[in-house]
């Protein structure tokens, strides 16, 4: 296990700047899952930590070691790109051994680690194989356990499941999970899924355009959102963001106003900063929070319901702002009907003019 530090990390492509001075320090054994919409500089900032890519600005440090300048065969990292880029005409066996085989390491050594990543990953049946004759999930293991022979201070992954099916993708994610908890080994993983950071993560880093907009547990991200960006982003489907009538603030509370198609309703909320503007406050509310109440005053019209079995959702119309409803069991409205909806007061959230947070912190759920 290694520790990895990045301080002021800054990448500059000619005149244009894509990562903006991160800092961050990762524990030894910690699996962080950097994520983000598309753009946003996760792969640029893996690339830097691989060597790949060069520094602009900034230090990177590995095991106390500082690796900012070395190559990547100098950094004991070892990486797993989205595409498998196994050798076509070598069997698996002979994929996990080339590097090694490369780099002229003993035989007896070679074949120890190969014996033991095909055992963690099993490979077995498949060593004799060639990529052709494998599955996609099978072509991942390998180039899993490719990365594994190498007994590498710190894991990469870029994306690796982005070429898998849906289904595929689930048992992967379990099966990269269930790596982590038996090699204890440092991992960086980068996606644009927030399943993904939110299945597998300890700690999750959500960036946008180069910066670090929040890092935290999983769990901690989605109960306490730093911003707008985040709550947005971590949570599937995602936060309903409302605007809201003029803001009341007293002490530490803040009362605003809702309106729906038939009344309105006010939510006091406890609030660590007051908004300077009320009138540009935007409440937020994920789907899971808002119950079909027929005597509730905000009236909405169900406009698409998507079925998922045990779990539906609807999508309605309230006063001409899009709202996502969670919805168990039977009695499914039909589009195009009115419902009565009520909001959980307890789960509400509160951001500024500047997409700030302000509502106060809620308690964590469940620790990852």
């Amino acid at each position: 296990m290694a520790d990895l530090q990045l301080a002021s990390i800054k990448k500059t492509f000619g005149k244009t700047q894509t990562i903006h001075g991160i800092d961050l320090q990762i524990q030894p054994g910690e699996f962080v899952v950097f994520v983000g919409p598309s753009g946003c500089g996760k792969s640029t900032l893996l690339r830097m930590i691989a060597g790949l890519e060069t520094v602009t600005e900034g230090s990177i440090h590995i095991a106390r070691r500082e690796v900012t300048d070395l190559p990547p065969s100098q950094r004991r990292i070892a990486m797993v790109f989205q595409s498998y880029a196994l050798y076509p005409h070598m069997t698996a066996e002979q994929n996990l051994s080339f590097g090694m085989r490369m780099r002229r390491v003993d035989k007896d050594e070679i074949q120890r680690r190969v014996q033991r990543a095909s055992e963690i990953l099993q490979l077995q049946p498949y060593l004799q194989r060639k990529p052709g004759e494998l599955s996609g999930g099978q072509c991942q293991r390998v180039a899993i356990g490719r990365a594994l022979v190498q007994e590498p201070d710190v894991f990469l992954f870029d994306e690796p499941l982005s070429n898998l099916d849906a289904e595929l993708r689930v048992k992967m994610r379990a099966e990269i999970a269930d790596l982590h908890r038996r090699l204890d080994a440092t991992m960086i993983y980068v996606t644009h899924d927030q399943t993904e950071a939110m299945t597998l993560a300890d700690r999750i880093v959500v960036l946008r355009d180069g910066r670090i907009e929040q890092v935290g547990a999983p769990m901690a991200l989605y109960a306490n959102p730093a911003n707008r960006f985040v709550a947005g982003f971590i949570g599937s489907p995602k936060m309903n963001f409302l605007r809201t009538g003029l803001g009341q603030s007293c002490g530490e509370q803040v009362t605003v106003t809702l309106a729906g198609d038939g009344g309105a309703a006010d939510f006091t909320i406890p609030c660590t900063a007051m908004p300077s503007s009320p009138e540009s406050l935007i409440l937020g509310v994920r789907p899971e929070h808002i119950d079909l109440a027929d005597d509730s005053p905000l009236r909405a019209t169900v406009k698409t319901v998507e079925r998922l079995g045990a779990t539906s959702y609807l999508y309605c119309d309230l006063a001409g702002q899009e709202l996502c409803v969670e919805h168990h069991g039977a009695g499914l409205p039909r589009a195009g009907t009115t419902v009565g909806l009520r909001l959980q007061s307890s789960q509400l959230f509160l951001f500024d003019g500047n997409d700030k947070r302000i509502s106060a912190d809620k308690p964590v759920a469940e620790a990852h």
